[in-house]
């Protein structure tokens, strides 16, 4: 489990154990509870005067210092939870956005479940499971002494029937954890399988593979339901094993308790026959024994989901993965006086791209042309920063790109990916993240036509996959996106691929205004028309 930062880790811990003195507490002050109950009621057996007043008093006191305790222990309970979770989901996002490689856990699906609804399934655990063990390692043996005081007889049931419990629960326990691993595994896998086809929802729907979409996803619903109905089988067996020993225990002493009342039984107690008082003393406190086991119980499917989460969140820990060149926090540009490569190559399953060396002025636009498969988008990304290079150095004027500097030069960079992304949010926070857009880079992108095109303009909302746009659409979008914080350098993979003419040619004219005003421009491309359009070609690949 990835381990919280030290002042964290004190705060949370802390506030855990306040949680459980406190909850413990609250169940202790039952016992001066029953203590007036039974009073009150042995009084009245025996035809003697009782003070209902002070003795409702009295009890209405008690009962309200116990709900106080509860709630103070449930408060501190819920922050250090929340403190955790949050933690935790905090490490995954700063990890997997400075991370080269996706995780052996999955998919963005996978991950998106694991730092999600996964995660959830520790606040049950951090909530209920973490006091009631502590309630179970105090509250039964204060009760178990007072019941051996009275009658040695309700001590042996009680020593019987109470450890009996936690015995079956660790049996029952072995078996849940195991499955509650395995439903993890298919949670992750129908997020991963969600998350792919509604990527390609619309291509899957020209190529009319709906039907076969639609089984494929019922197979895995199916597989996933069969999974949870297995955990909740496994649930209601440890309850009903539970709720038997405590059944039998509470009607054990109930039995012995209302004979021995009666005289029919002289045995059980340290010589001197059971009191009307000490009888019903003992029937209250009985179920209150049994009640932090039970509450262990209930809690314990809880420990196998928790579990199960913090093996997956190990392996995710515990996966080696090459980490983004600097920290990814934001910076101040890097002025740019130009780059050069040296001897850059590139070593990755089992490829070796190996790329001529670069002299890049400012002003410069440059066409990286070649082959499929030649590096182009490797090398735009090794120029970013987004990969590391197994050899040979970027030099950035006089200093070599390293960590850092990574940041600097990240934050001087415009960056327009072949495949155009979205978040759920306004066309204009697609664009500038919040701030209003600016004229200029509205002509620039040419975005007239697209804000014209959608119903509410700039704050119309879009879809992750760009819903309500057009391929042309898009990618004046991403190019505005580039252009927004007005780059020194811009670098651009195959902006005009799979576009019309006319569309091509204003992102064409978009990317030249942006070397007009000074500006560094390197594409990727197999496109002839930009090709030429740019100063310079290298071409990858011979």
């Amino acid at each position: 489990m990835p381990t919280l930062h030290p002042h964290a880790q004190k705060i949370v811990t802390r506030a855990r154990r306040r949680g459980a003195h406190f909850s413990a507490a609250a169940n202790l002050l039952w016992i001066p509870q029953a203590a007036v109950i039974a009073h009150v009621l042995a009084t009245f057996l025996i035809g003697g005067a009782v003070d209902p007043v002070g003795a409702g008093v009295a009890v209405f006191a008690l009962g309200l210092m116990r709900a106080l305790l509860n709630l103070a222990g449930q408060r501190a309970l819920v922050r250090a939870a929340d403190l955790e979770i949050g933690f935790l989901r905090r490490r995954i996002a700063r990890q997997e956005a400075a991370t080269l490689i996706p995780s052996r856990i999955g998919g963005a699906g996978a991950l998106a479940a694991l730092s999600t609804e996964k995660l959830e399934l520790l606040r049950p655990f951090l909530l209920r499971y973490t006091p009631a063990r502590h309630r179970v390692a105090l509250v039964p043996v204060i009760i178990l002494a007072i019941a051996a005081w009275y009658s040695w007889a309700v001590a042996v049931v009680l020593l019987i029937a109470g450890p009996l419990i936690p015995v079956f629960m660790a049996l029952v326990g072995w078996a849940a954890q195991d499955a509650s691993a395995r439903q993890m595994e298919e949670v992750g896998s129908l997020t991963d399988i969600l998350t792919d086809r509604l990527a390609a929802l619309s291509d899957l729907r020209l190529i009319g593979a709906g039907a076969a979409l639609g089984t494929g996803f019922a197979d895995a619903t199916e597989k996933l339901r069969a999974r949870t109905m297995a955990v909740l089988r496994i649930a209601f067996l440890s309850s009903t094993v539970l709720e038997l020993f405590a059944a039998l225990g509470v009607a054990m002493v109930a039995v012995w308790v209302g004979f021995s009342l009666l005289g029919e039984i002289t045995w059980g107690t340290w010589g001197t026959p059971i009191t009307p008082f000490g009888g019903i003393f003992l029937l209250l406190l009985v179920p209150e024994f049994f009640q932090p086991l039970r509450d262990l119980a209930a809690a314990w499917h809880d420990k196998s989901a928790a579990e199960a989460v913090r093996a997956e969140t190990e392996t995710w820990d515990n996966d080696a993965r090459e980490n983004l060149t600097g920290s990814g926090s934001p910076a101040r540009a890097l002025p740019f006086t130009g780059l050069a490569t040296e001897g850059l190559m590139l070593h990755r399953s089992g490829d070796r791209l190996k790329f001529p060396d670069l002299q890049v002025a400012p002003g410069e636009s440059i066409a990286l042309t070649g082959p499929s498969g030649a590096g182009k988008t490797t090398l735009l990304r090794l120029l970013a920063g987004l990969d590391r290079p197994t050899g040979g150095r970027l030099l950035l004027g006089d200093t070599q790109l390293a960590e850092t500097t990574a940041d600097q030069w990240r934050a001087s960079i415009g960056w327009m990916p072949q495949m155009p992304r979205f978040l759920a949010r306004s066309l204009r926070h697609n664009i500038t993240f919040g701030p209003p857009l600016d004229p200029s880079l509205t002509d620039l992108a040419q975005l007239s036509p697209v804000q014209s095109s959608l119903p509410r303009g700039d704050p119309t909302q879009l879809g992750e996959t760009g819903a309500g746009l057009s391929g042309g659409e898009a990618r004046r979008v991403m190019l505005a996106r580039a252009l927004h914080h007005r780059p020194a350098v811009l670098l651009v993979d195959e902006p005009t691929a799979d576009l019309d003419a006319v569309t091509a040619r204003d992102i064409i004219a978009g990317l030249l205004g942006h070397v007009v005003h000074g500006g560094t421009l390197i594409a990727a491309t197999h496109d002839p028309n930009l090709i030429r359009a740019l100063s310079r070609e290298i071409r990858l690949g011979e």
